[in-house]
Parts: structure tokens; sequence; C-alpha cells
């Protein structure tokens, strides 16, 4: 099966591509650094949110 890797956009395959789903090592390297400088976030509620959300539920 071929595939589009998420950093530089080139064309990889998935079979025996020890990468996967990049094309090669660089690139995930690239995107672990992303995810270490913060560049990438996953949505979730703020700590604030949630310390008083326990609050409440302590009452």
């Amino acid at each position: 099966m071929k595939i589009r890797c998420p950093i530089c956009k080139e064309m990889t395959t998935w079979e025996e591509n020890p990468w996967r789903p990049f094309c090669s090592e660089r690139c995930k390297l690239i995107d672990l650094g992303k995810w270490a400088a913060e560049e990438y976030r996953v949505e979730g509620k703020k700590e604030e949110e949630e310390d008083e959300q326990e609050k409440g539920e302590d009452s």
C-alpha cells in the first residue's frame, strides 16, 4: 500500500517500512521534535477547569 508521509509529503510504502507512517527516520524525528516543542496539541479541558469541577463534586 502506498501512503504519503505526513511530514515531507513524499510517497512511501506501508509494508516493510520501519518508520511508518513516515518515509524515513528523519521525518519521524521531526515529528517527535514537534511534539516535544508542543507544536501539536490535543484538545481538552484546561487544568483550572478540571480543578474547579473536582472541587464542586467534593461539596
